[in-house]
């Protein structure tokens, strides 16, 4: 697959709150609006132009925030609830094809688990709910919204408690894939062009090396000299595509663990969630991005680096899960770079993040002067790990594959 054009990037952007908004105007302002400005929000207007079911109450702030505005729509007096989004344009460009790419997925997801005689389909699957001029979006002047039926009874973790939570996270990833191996991914749009194409981060990263806007360069030496004598790795995966040994397929792209729903009650993973990501890739940067982030306890960006290191136990985990989730559907060559992604991965993050502070932290919200970099540090200690452990992760992955 060509990429189209240098790569695209979420900003991390947190929203936090929890208080209730309710009557029939929104009391919740814009997120770039400067503070004491007028709510603009109309959050029964918007409820209206939904097909949801029964008369708005109220709506609050949901979950953490990232990228869009989430709430939480009440109606009837608690009978039903919505997830209800306002989509940021400034990452997701053309939100038709966003929600084109999740109509097209969800639908097979459902059909799939249909046929399977799977019960609570509706908390299997998200369930985007229609407008009432038949659309996915609707329009006001803030933006676009969309709407998903709530999935009640269900949380997520942003870490792994144990190994019994990476296994199940592992294998709703895996059962995923699975359920989309049939889909052709050339149905879906690449709506973040060259999002998991690691040469492309590098030609990104010696652009703002040779730039240097902010003078940061020999703050991260040692940092560059890293990414530098790593550069080969980047032209793997797509040496594996070329060789037949990686196909392209629908993947999600953004495989954290908190992005699957557990059930309150049993602790088994219910649903894959996040949906804005899915579109062509390779498994292997979905097991990576799953290694990367729920193999280890270290916060992303501590700077106790001796606290940062791949656990094998928790690896292990990750991958009978994926497994057992995938049934069979990974080419041998993807089975066997399962712990060489993970270490791609990492790189790619880490780049990112150091390609970021180089230029001066215009992607990814700071909390202080270095936070990229310390969080660029992370992910290359996360690579060293992988590096001194590679023999022994590929031997658990060659005995869970027996």
């Amino acid at each position: 697959m060509a990429v189209k054009s240098p790569f695209q990037r979420k900003r991390d952007r947190t929203r936090g709150g929890s208080s209730d908004y309710d009557g029939r105007r929104g009391a919740n302002r814009e997120p770039d609006a400067p503070p004491g400005t007028m709510p603009t929000f109309d959050f029964a207007a918007i409820s209206q132009a939904f097909s949801m079911e029964g008369e708005y109450r109220s709506a609050r702030p949901h979950g953490n925030g990232h990228i869009h505005d989430t709430f939480l729509f009440t109606c009837d007096a608690g009978r039903r609830r919505y997830l209800v989004q306002r989509i940021n344009e400034r990452v997701f460009l053309d939100p038709e094809r966003v929600m084109q790419n999740i109509s097209i997925v969800t639908r097979h997801l459902h059909a799939t688990l249909a046929a399977r005689g799977v019960a609570d389909r509706a908390r299997r699957v998200l369930t985007p709910v229609q407008s009432r001029e038949d659309r996915l979006l609707h329009r006001d002047a803030s933006g676009y919204w969309r709407a998903f039926d709530f999935i009640e009874g269900a949380h997520g973790f942003d870490r792994a408690t144990g190994e019994s939570m990476a296994f199940e996270a592992a294998r709703a990833f895996g059962e995923f894939a699975r359920d989309l191996a049939d889909l052709p991914p050339e149905r879906l749009t690449e709506t973040l062009p060259a999002f998991h194409h690691t040469p492309t981060h590098y030609v990104e990263f010696e652009r703002a090396l040779g730039a240097d806007a902010h003078g940061r360069a020999r703050q991260a030496g040692p940092e560059i000299a890293f990414a530098r004598a790593r550069r080969a790795l980047a032209e793997i995966p797509s040496r594996l595509v070329r060789e037949g040994q990686m196909p392209w397929r629908v993947t999600h792209n953004d495989t954290k663990l908190d992005n699957v729903l557990f059930d309150e009650k049993s602790g088994a993973a219910l649903c894959v969630v996040d949906l804005d990501t899915v579109m062509p890739g390779l498994s292997l940067y979905d097991f990576g991005d799953l290694v990367r982030s729920a193999a280890h306890r270290a916060a992303e960006d501590t700077t106790d680096l001796d606290t940062v290191g791949i656990e094998i136990p928790l690896f292990a985990a990750l991958v009978a899960g994926y497994l057992a989730g995938t049934g069979g559907c990974l080419t041998p060559g993807e089975r066997d770079h399962l712990g060489f992604a993970g270490q791609i991965v990492a790189l790619e993050t880490g780049l990112r993040f150091l390609t970021d502070y180089l230029l001066g932290d215009v992607y990814f919200k700071t909390d202080r002067e270095h936070h990229n970099l310390e969080r660029c540090r992370v992910q290359f200690r996360l690579v060293e790990s992988i590096e001194a452990q590679m023999a022994e992760l590929e031997d658990v992955v060659r005995r869970a594959g027996r």
